[in-house]
């Protein structure tokens, strides 16, 4: 299988910026991994939207999958409180 490019929306980077260290380390790992990976199995498919989430404790990264390009998307990281809206 080949490997997937992942790009992150500069609305997505700030977002990041906000994280919690403890948290951090953990989310860039996941986004690294979707790199090889874009559905790991605890991937969702998001209902009536083309895009995909993990969870990262009260975290959240939603993101979209081009396999036509081999592209990968991150949309949206946040708290799962608020990523939704």
């Amino acid at each position: 299988m080949a490997n997937y490019k992942v790009l992150i929306k500069p609305s997505a980077v700030k977002e990041l910026e906000r994280v919690p260290k403890k948290q951090l380390q953990k989310i860039t790992e996941k986004i690294q991994a979707l790199e090889f990976d874009p559905r790991p199995l605890q991937c969702e498919k998001l209902a009536a939207k083309n895009e995909s989430r993990i969870r990262q404790g009260a975290y959240r990264l939603v993101y979209t999958i081009e396999d036509d390009k081999l592209v990968i998307m991150v949309i949206k990281i946040g708290h799962r409180r608020d990523v939704y809206r």
